[in-house]
């Protein structure tokens, strides 16, 4: 999910650009389409991008669009260059110069290719755009760090810090930039900065920052998500987000400003991830019938009925003993959204904390336990650990007998949502 860019407000979204001029070097102005669709918001949250502004005294006619999202990188630039371009201005308002370079003569190349286009005055006495697109050479790989490019650049700099002149307008775009040389600090300085940057799942806090950016886009787009709405569209994971990409722009007529659980599982393609989160809260809710559903499908799609046990069954039982055991140690109340129960667990002592599980970076794992601590109510301690032994059970049977796997899921996942009978036993639900 990303924040909006400067200019996010218009909705007009600018295609490729076409036409070629030279091998590095097009020129064309740019047409438009509109689109406000449920999946734009998809796509941008799922690959959260955070942009920010950064100029001590920018120059209104140098921009530079920068960061890790390589897609919403290319897509606000292109936007940019579009809104940049003089109207009417035809082929000559707009000079692009191709900035993906195969070696560092090339580079250097490019970079005064641009460097003669921004000395270039238009013609007819009119405006133009230079836009070195996708420059390739700002990272910090052999190629850019090569005398003949940073020498290069360092011209560059030293024209930007001179100014362009009115009559041109700079665009430059990149993804891999190396922040601490010269030439970034340079446009820091005197360009309207924006930067992209994927938000980092495997860093304490992503999902709270992921739902607000959903909410972002959703209220900008007057759409109100349902709270497990939520939690389902914030899990498809980032690193999938780009299928989204390819869902169709425009929503159903029937569609309203509230966003519910059927409307995401329309409209948002899961990935195997997507499906694993969705049967965990299928667990979690209690929701017999749909969990046995997407246990069948993940089996049909090929997912092996050890990684459904072990990626989706078990953490989710896990995390639903632990939440509950926290809850009736230290009293806890059931909190209204995860980021409550994450608060309350930060409060506890290192020691009523120690075993919990831990991410890669070392800290606790709390968003997934908020997720449970919601949901931990619903189901008794003893029933969560004689679940958590019919797990080991089946792990057993799974890679030691020929028992069809389905079925071994499915005898779980009864065991876990069954009805209870008065000597704690479980019985499975009736129709199912």
């Amino acid at each position: 999910m990303v924040l909006p860019s400067p200019h996010s407000d218009q909705t007009e979204e600018k295609s490729a650009i076409a036409g070629t001029r030279s091998p590095a070097r097009q020129t064309r102005a740019l047409p438009g389409t509109r689109a406000h669709t449920l999946s734009m918001v998809a796509a941008r949250a799922m690959k959260p991008a955070m942009p920010k502004t950064k100029a001590k005294t920018p120059s209104a006619n140098i921009h530079a669009v920068v960061g890790s999202d390589e897609a919403e990188v290319k897509r606000v630039a292109a936007e940019l260059a579009g809104n940049l371009t003089p109207p009417g201005a035809g082929e000559f308002g707009l000079d692009v110069i191709d900035g993906v370079a195969d070696n560092a003569e090339q580079a250097a190349t490019r970079i005064r290719s641009t460097i003669e286009a921004l000395q270039t005055l238009p013609f007819f006495g009119s405006t133009k755009v230079v836009w070195l697109k996708n420059a390739n050479f700002l990272g910090d790989d052999q190629k850019a760090r090569s005398s003949a490019v940073q020498s290069a650049l360092e011209e560059l700099s030293e024209l930007l810090d001179r100014g362009v002149g009115s009559e041109v307008t700079f665009l430059i775009s990149a993804t891999d930039v190396d922040k601490r040389r010269g030439f970034y600090k340079t446009l820091v300085k005197r360009a309207e900065v924006q930067v992209f940057d994927r938000l980092d799942s495997g860093r304490a806090g992503w999902e709270e920052e992921a739902g607000e950016i959903v909410r972002r886009h959703a209220k900008k787009r007057k759409l109100q998500f349902d709270d497990d709405a939520l939690d389902l569209f914030t899990g498809v994971p980032p690193a999938k987000s780009k299928a989204v990409d390819k869902t169709p722009g425009h929503t159903p007529k029937t569609a309203t400003p509230r966003v519910t659980v059927d409307l995401v599982r329309e409209l948002v393609p899961l990935s195997r991830a997507g499906i694993i989160f969705e049967l965990s809260n299928a667990l979690a809710v209690r929701d017999l019938e749909l969990a046995l559903t997407l246990v069948r499908r993940l089996l049909d799609q090929g997912e092996s009925a050890i990684g459904i046990l072990l990626a989706a069954i078990v953490p989710t039982i896990r995390n639903l003993l632990l939440a509950k055991d926290l809850m009736e140690r230290h009293r806890l109340q059931r909190p209204h959204s995860p980021f409550q129960f994450i608060s309350a667990i930060n409060r506890l002592p290192p020691k009523a904390t120690e075993h919990l599980p831990r991410k890669k970076d070392g800290s606790i794992n709390a968003y997934a336990l908020g997720i449970a601590a919601q949901d931990a109510d619903q189901f008794e301690t003893d029933q969560l650990i004689d679940a958590m032994r019919a797990c080991l059970e089946a792990n057993l049977q799974l890679v030691t007998t020929q028992l069809d796997h389905e079925l071994i899921l499915t005898e779980v996942v009864v065991k876990l949502l069954g009805e209870r009978t008065p000597v704690g036993r479980f019985c499975e639900t009736p129709g199912v």
